[in-house]
């Protein structure tokens, strides 16, 4: 009897997934809560496990597709019950492979002794994998591999370290042993647990003479080498120079016997000094000197391919725009009262409970209060319903050197100021190392952002649905205030609430935006209730 492979209740923020790894084929078998496939949101990547034991014998939505909440994505039959659709891609894979090895033959014959070599110099081998990445991280970047092919390395030693957009991964040797073959290079992107390199353990570091020109063409799809103007040139070397019309005989190899790397040519492109002379190609295109390009010097340009994090974060910002009423209204706040009372009791605030006195707790705390008074701001639009909460969960962007993550703070009215502050403070420590989880970020009644530790002086907050209103905080600047008749240099800021007006009427977003410009300018409000 089939079981069904479904995808897992999605946070109430997030509206629709995409699948984006099968790590399963049809006709494996699996173990209970192995993980079988990866569903990529705009906020998490969440993993789905088997149920029970068995062999997957069906798919129903492929990588790429978009899946809702709780949607049957596969189904799981009994162990060794994989369908005959299994046992055909096997077989086909199997008569590729068989093809690909006839096709390689000669290249074996003539180049044996290496891997004879290399055969006899290897120990047991592992397979290198990219690390479960965090579940807010879809992809990474190989940024260096530490060790070469053939260099021994000590069991946990640095391998390699993979960049994503939160944090740096690293990679480390589970045995002591040497590198044994290289199958990302540094620059290329890696899915979570991707098969990076070989391992062999116990190898000697020797055992690889030949690691400069087998890491470097990895790449070469198992064509042989060729000769060209006297020169030897790897496979993805002779097409990359062939690309660029480049003259061959003035490449320089580095690799073993002179051997032209890719690298090399990707080199030679750089430094424009392996060009072929355009005369001629004169004669055989009249449109060549259209090539030449009107502006003189380089103008470089770089096409990379969007990620799918990003292509789902622009997806559900678009559909934001196009599904909500949104609204935006503005107002200034003095921060004078704000900065003062900073000033006074930093120190003493900080020595009472060992976090520094900043300005989001105030904020957070005036919108608390704000929420309470006003809890259309504090609901939420499922379908044709409108949800209210009794409860203030408050989103607050932190800053991270790899971006922005929007971590939660659960039930705002009962939490201090220094308890607003020191979870602000883990949220962004765990932020800049990738701890954040999914049970971090679910959830959320309402938004705070601040673009004003950019330098933004004022902009319009895009709304985090199903959440209704977000505010935007921005940068204190000084400027001269009428104050009682007089004019006053005062230090002000703009604060914005977008909201969603099918839900929110102007008068509400109005008064509640006042309620919290109120409770800043006079801080003594929040702790009198008034």
């Amino acid at each position: 009897m089939a079981t069904d492979i479904k995808a897992p209740t999605f946070p109430e923020s997030v509206a629709e997934g995409t699948v984006a790894t099968w790590h399963k084929k049809v006709g494996d078998s699996v173990e209970r809560d192995e993980l079988i496939v990866e569903i990529e949101t705009d906020k998490v990547v969440l993993e789905v496990v088997a149920p029970e034991a068995g062999t997957l014998s069906k798919i129903n939505v492929e990588e790429g597709d978009v899946c809702q909440s709780e949607q049957v994505l596969g189904e799981l039959g009994a162990a060794g019950e994989g369908d005959k659709g299994g046992d055909a891609k096997a077989d086909d894979a199997k008569r590729r492979d068989a093809k690909s090895d006839d096709a390689k033959s000669g290249d074996a014959k003539a180049d044996k002794k290496p891997a004879d070599k290399k055969s006899a110099g290897a120990g047991k081998q592992h397979e290198v994998k990219a690390p479960s990445f965090p579940e807010s991280v879809q992809e990474g970047t190989v940024a260096s591999w530490t060790k070469k092919v053939g260099e021994a390395v000590k069991r946990d030693e640095v391998l390699a370290e993979i960049e994503t957009d939160k944090v740096v991964l690293e990679v480390v040797a589970p045995a002591d042993g040497a590198l044994a073959e290289i199958k990302v290079q540094e620059g290329e992107q890696v899915e979570s647990e991707a098969l990076l390199a070989v391992f062999s353990e116990g190898a000697e570091g020797d055992a690889g003479a030949d690691a400069p020109a087998e890491a470097s063409s990895s790449d070469d799809d198992g064509e042989a080498d060729a000769k060209v103007d006297g020169k030897i040139l790897a496979p993805a070397a002779r097409k990359l120079a062939a690309e660029n019309d480049l003259d061959v005989s003035k490449l320089e190899g580095t690799g073993k016997g002179g051997r032209v790397l890719k690298e090399d040519v990707q080199k030679a492109i750089d430094n424009g000094s392996a060009k072929k002379s355009a005369a001629p190609k004169a004669d055989k295109s009249a449109a060549a000197p259209k090539a030449a390009s009107a502006v003189e010097g380089e103008r470089p340009e770089q096409r990379v391919p969007m990620s799918r994090l990003r292509q789902t974060i622009a997806k559900r910002l678009v559909q934001a725009q196009q599904t909500a009423a949104m609204l935006t209204t503005y107002n200034e706040v003095d921060m004078s009262a704000v900065m003062a009372l900073r000033s006074q009791y930093k120190d003493t605030f900080q020595k009472a409970h060992d976090v520094k006195l900043g300005f989001m707790g105030f904020f957070v705390k005036a919108a608390t209060e704000a929420l309470k008074r006003f809890p259309d701001v504090n609901a939420s639009i499922d379908g044709t319903d409108i949800v209210y909460h009794g409860y203030q969960d408050i989103g607050v962007a932190v800053s991270t050197p790899r971006g922005l993550v929007v971590p939660v703070l659960r039930d705002t009215d009962s939490m201090k100021l220094a308890d607003v502050e020191k979870a602000i403070g883990d949220f962004g420590s765990r932020g800049r190392d990738g701890k954040l989880g999914i049970e971090d970020m679910q959830g959320g009644t309402f938004t705070i952002t601040n673009g004003g530790i950019f330098g933004s002086l004022m902009s319009t907050p895009i709304l985090n649905p199903p959440q209704t209103a977000i505010l935007g905080m921005h940068k204190i600047q000084e400027r001269p205030m009428a104050v009682n008749g007089k004019v006053e240099i005062r230090p002000m800021m703009y604060l914005a609430v977008s909201y969603d007006h099918r839900m929110i009427d102007g008068k509400d977003a109005v008064q509640f935006l006042v309620a919290i410009k109120s409770l800043l300018e006079d801080p003594a409000r929040l702790l009198l209730d008034i």
